[in-house]
């Protein structure tokens, strides 16, 4: 007969371990939080915070493909267990962790199981992720075309990483002529041995389960069964049979999946770029035979939202932008235009009154008055002059239209948002109006739109300026990773995305992180300080390194060098001692006490250990 209480032990034991190696620490509603220290490595217990913050619910829900209801109900027994062996026994045992214990005066603690010098070592071994990446997208270079197919083959390159260190690679067709990077490594140079925890790069999204033919495995099936941790992937494969399908299962079945940093995106894509252009086209084929019922969630409730409307409720300007700036050359009333509308899932046609109706996303995108069905549909703007006096504005026209509005508006407000009287002179930069049109199409782009009532908004300061996005990140993008710019887009709106891509607005593959990332390079500006608070996603804009102390706390502790020196880690993502050192020209115990500083501040962290120490920005 199978033990409950030990199977449910031994699944909790295992999201635990997955959430402390992300996050560092995880809440045990009603019991307190395992903690990890970056420095020992070892686990402590906090009793005080016990509160329920939702994380483990929400980690449980998406690991077992559950409802948050069923996850809260999970978590309720599992604690109860916990509670009533507390009582009872004195003692509770997290599988492969430690005892929960309650002492003669009536404190609980935890006992962390020790753990083998091994096992610890093998985690150290392994590299920064960037490593391996350079890695994949080199071997891809060597990647043997499919002779035997009209249709042309991807160019794949993929690194089997052991606990260890140890690595291999692959690269498609390898040894035969069609076969998979990934099945290559793992099936063919490595079969016998044990997979579980190994990390897997590849340039090109694993291929999902149905997209090969039967008894073919597919990767990403692969993967899973071999029981591998995290798995990075270049880029999103179009191909209609995949089209993050790979990505899905992958995460379903509990593998941490990651994409590789923006500077590989483009070389991957240009070796690929035959077979991306072909893929494409292969989409959008299969997107015409798509039923309503297989749309997501959010385009669902558009449509919905867009009933009683009809093609004079569509902005012939709109249309017209749209047909120019994506180089259609059709004219907007033409059949062959609404063909083309149709096949992006923008327009339907009704057999019956032999006529077409646009969908919710042809509303928003080209609407004469978007907000008569979307009340949400609009950009809140607020400039606060040099004169004390306020500017309000709002953008509520079709969203093709908004971008060039936005930037014309900027060009008039931003100079005279400048108190200079409070700055010196050099201090202040005019702040690029591009930089703020970009973070404004990105908000138009990946908010939620099934939130009521809860606009873009835009407020403009004479220090910063801040940019308000609705709904939570995307997922699998984080807050974590947004704040440290590697988020790639993953957008719950992806018909908005592609006619803003086709329109060159945006790049499908972007979240405004270059830019951000540069604008110290470029601008001589700070660079954006990202958050999630009361259902938006917030984007500052600091126009001077002192403004950053305004929307970081923490910061005012520091000295102006100190300062300048949090703000290039913040724009490197994290340094070595060495390059801080480097960088500023300052001697080497000037660097380590900055850096010490804002480590006991909580600002940034220290990671690694001897000669491979380097710091970086603190998620807190």
């Amino acid at each position: 007969m199978i033990d409950k209480t030990n199977l449910r032990s031994s699944k909790f034991s295992k999201h635990i371990k997955r959430i402390l190696d992300e996050q560092l620490f995880v809440i045990l509603p009603s019991i307190g939080a395992l903690m990890l220290e970056s420095k020992t490595n070892k686990i402590v217990f906090n009793p005080h915070l016990s509160f329920n913050d939702g994380n483990l619910v929400d980690f449980i829900s998406k690991a077992e493909s559950i409802s948050k209801s069923s996850a809260q109900n999970l978590t309720n027994a599992f604690v109860s267990e916990i509670q009533n062996s507390l009582l009872k026994n004195n003692s509770f045992a997290l599988k492969d962790f430690g005892t929960f214990h309650i002492s003669d005066d009536g404190i609980m603690d935890f006992k962390e199981y020790k753990r083998s010098e091994k096992s610890v070592e093998k985690k150290d071994k392994r590299k920064d992720p960037k490593y391996y990446m350079q890695i994949a997208v080199d071997i891809m270079k060597s990647s043997i075309v499919e002779r035997s197919k009209d249709n042309p083959s991807p160019h794949v390159g993929a690194v089997l990483v052991f606990p260890d260190g140890t690595f291999d690679t692959a690269y498609r067709g390898e040894f035969r002529e069609g076969d998979h990077a990934e099945y290559t490594v793992m099936d063919k140079k490595n079969r016998h041995k044990d997979l579980s925890g190994c990390w897997i790069f590849a340039t090109l999204e694993p291929c999902a389960p149905g997209a090969r033919n039967t008894p073919k495995v597919s990767c990403a099936k692969r993967i899973s069964n071999a029981r591998i941790s995290d798995v990075w992937y270049g880029i999103e494969d179009k191909n209609p049979t995949v089209n993050h399908g790979g990505i899905d299962h992958l995460e379903v079945n509990g593998v941490h999946v990651h994409q590789f940093s923006p500077e590989f995106h483009k070389e991957i894509e240009e070796a690929n770029k035959e077979f991306m252009t072909w893929a494409s086209i292969k989409n959008r084929e299969a997107q015409k035979e798509k039923e309503i019922n297989n749309r997501q969630k959010n385009s669902l409730i558009l449509d919905q939202k867009a009933a009683e409307t009809n093609m004079s409720s569509l902005s012939i300007e709109a249309l017209q932008k749209f047909a120019d700036d994506s180089n259609l050359n059709l004219n907007v009333s033409s059949e062959e235009f609404k063909q083309e509308l149709k096949e992006m899932g923008l327009l339907e046609f009704n057999d019956k009154s032999n006529s077409y109706f646009p969908s919710g996303n042809a509303i928003l995108l080209f609407g004469k008055r978007p907000r008569n069905k979307f009340p949400q549909a609009a950009i809140k703007a607020k400039v606060h002059f040099s004169s004390s006096k306020v500017g309000t504005e709002t953008f509520d026209d079709a969203l093709v239209l908004i971008p060039n509005q936005i930037e014309e508006w900027l060009n008039k407000v931003l100079p005279s948002s400048i108190d200079r009287s409070k700055f010196k002179a050099k201090q202040v930069s005019e702040f690029p109006p591009e930089v703020i049109r970009e973070a404004i199409i990105n908000a138009m782009i990946h908010r939620d739109y099934s939130l009521d009532g809860a606009k873009i908004s835009l407020e403009i300061f004479s220090d910063k300026i801040i940019v308000k996005s609705p709904g939570k990140p995307y997922y699998p993008i984080t807050i974590e990773a947004m704040r440290n710019f590697t988020a790639n887009s993953y957008s719950r709106n992806k018909k908005l995305a592609f006619v803003f891509n086709e329109m060159d607005l945006m790049e499908e593959s972007a979240l405004g992180m270059d830019t951000y990332r540069s604008l110290w390079k470029v601008y001589d500006l700070p660079i954006p300080i990202i958050d999630y608070k009361n259902e938006n996603i917030v984007v500052t804009f600091p126009r001077t390194v002192e403004a950053v102390m305004d929307s970081i706390s923490k910061t005012k502790e520091l000295n102006e060098e100190e300062l300048v020196g949090f703000e290039l880690v913040r724009t490197k993502g994290k340094v070595t001692r060495a390059q801080y050192e480097t960088h500023f020209s300052f001697d080497k115990k000037k660097a380590e006490r900055h850096l010490k500083r804002m480590v006991e501040l909580g600002l940034i962290l220290r990671k690694g250990s001897g000669p491979a120490t380097y710091y970086e920005v603190s998620r807190q």
